[in-house]
This record gives C-alpha cells, sequence and structure tokens, in this order.
C-alpha cells in the first residue's frame, strides 16, 4: 500500500479545481467542512491520491450538499456537524482502524439522495456482483426501479454532470411542488419515504397523490432492498451503512 504522504502531497490536487468549478455553477452546491484526520484517515484506506476528485472531496471536505441537499454527496465531516451527513468511511463500514486488507466489495458508495437513491463507484468485478456497468464506472439504485443503473461515466465525469445541472433532468417525475421545503427540513440522516411507494403503479401514475414522511435513511435503504428480494428475488446487495 502507498504510504500517506504519496497519496496527499502530489503536484496537481484535484481539489483547487474542483473549488473553481463549485464557484462558477449555477447549481446550489454546499461545501461541508471537513475533519482534517478523517480526510487522511480515509484516503489512506481507499488508497486514491489528492490528484482525484474522489480523494480530494475525502480529504479537503465535509461533502456536498447539491440541490438544497436533495443529494449528499459524501467526505469526511466534523464530528456531530449540524447538518448530520454521514462521512465516507461510515456509509461504506470502513474499519475503525487502518486495515490494509478492506476493500470496498461490490463498490464505494459515494452518495444518497432523499428518495433512497444510492450512487456507487463499481468494483472490480460487477458482473460478479451482479452490477450493470464496468469497472470503476458510476451507477445509480433506483427507488423507483429497484435495481441498479450504468450510467455510463466515471467519478470525476458524474461530479461534473451534477455541477451542470445534471439532477434536473435526472429526478423529472420524481420531484413534486414543494420539494426544496421538504428537503430543507432533512438532515443528513434522513430522508423521505413515499405512500404508496415510488416503484408502485400508483406512484408511477400521480406522484403528487403520494404521501411522504421523513424517515432515517437506514430505514429507507432497508425497505427497498426488502423490497427487492420479495418482488424479483433479486438482492441489489450493499446501499450503505447509514
Amino acid at each position: 500500500m502507498r504510504a500517506l504522504d504519496e497519496l496527499t502531497d502530489v503536484e496537481d490536487p484535484a481539489w483547487p479545481l474542483f473549488l473553481e468549478e463549485v464557484a462558477r455553477t449555477g447549481t446550489p452546491v454546499e461545501v461541508l467542512p471537513g475533519d482534517p484526520g478523517a480526510g487522511r484517515a480515509t484516503l489512506w484506506q481507499l488508497q486514491v491520491s489528492a490528484r482525484s476528485n474522489l480523494g480530494g472531496l475525502a480529504l479537503n471536505c465535509g461533502g456536498l450538499l447539491v440541490d438544497g441537499g436533495w443529494l449528499r454527496v459524501f467526505g469526511s465531516p466534523e464530528p456531530g456537524a449540524a447538518h448530520g451527513v454521514p462521512g465516507l468511511a461510515a456509509v461504506n463500514a470502513m474499519p475503525a482502524q487502518a486495515d490494509p486488507s478492506w476493500r470496498p466489495g461490490a463498490g464505494l458508495v459515494v452518495a444518497h439522495d432523499v428518495l433512497g437513491g444510492v450512487f456507487a463507484v463499481n468494483g472490480g468485478d460487477p458482473g460478479a456482483a451482479g452490477r450493470p456497468g464496468g469497472p470503476g464506472e458510476m451507477i445509480y439504485f433506483a427507488p423507483d426501479a429497484l435495481g441498479w443503473l450504468a450510467l455510463g461515466a466515471g467519478h470525476s465525469a458524474w461530479l461534473a454532470w451534477l455541477l451542470a445541472g445534471g439532477l434536473r433532468d435526472f429526478y423529472q417525475g420524481l420531484r413534486w411542488d414543494g420539494w426544496q421545503e421538504e428537503t430543507a427540513a432533512l438532515d443528513g440522516h434522513r430522508g423521505l419515504s413515499c405512500h404508496p411507494p415510488l416503484w408502485s403503479a400508483e406512484a408511477r401514475e400521480d406522484l403528487a397523490a403520494t404521501s411522504r414522511r421523513a424517515v432515517p435513511m437506514a430505514e429507507l435503504l432497508g425497505v427497498a432492498r426488502d423490497a427487492c428480494r420479495q418482488l424479483d428475488g433479486g438482492d441489489p446487495g450493499f446501499l450503505g451503512a447509514v
């Protein structure tokens, strides 16, 4: 494994350029304060360098709140931060002490949305894990379809897509009048449970007719995983530890 200074002391770190892109975007993005110690530990455990956007996020910030918190992109937050967004290490159940043998398994979860959608970076053998796309490709677990979708891009291109306003079209049909207010009322450990569920015929026909309540993200993700097992016998696998 590479030493920590090999990962942090790079000539062309991605973070300054990423911050410039955030400053230029018309998409609402809040950069959360990070914990330097947690950032270094997460970077070393992932074995990615600060030259990458993934490494830059892990090392330098507590995460991103995109579109007023509709999407939470994980970093290394300060302990007990009021926003409540968990860290990349916690979401991926990284060991408390550095462990050279640890790997993120089927993929690394990098973001959750308030509906229980999950963005992840594919691991080295997606086919064996029952997931679409190639190694290192971004995929999305869609709570309205109860399955993974390949996004055709890597992590850095995905971030650029977020900043370019990609969420607007991506969630077309899944946002309702007043979604901003409901999203703003949540902390980073809670999402919105819809009834009837998003994958039901009723919700697909008329999203506005659904009711919503705030629930822990762990509950939201657990219900989606159970629904996958019950409806088609498939298991989407790890969706994040929150």
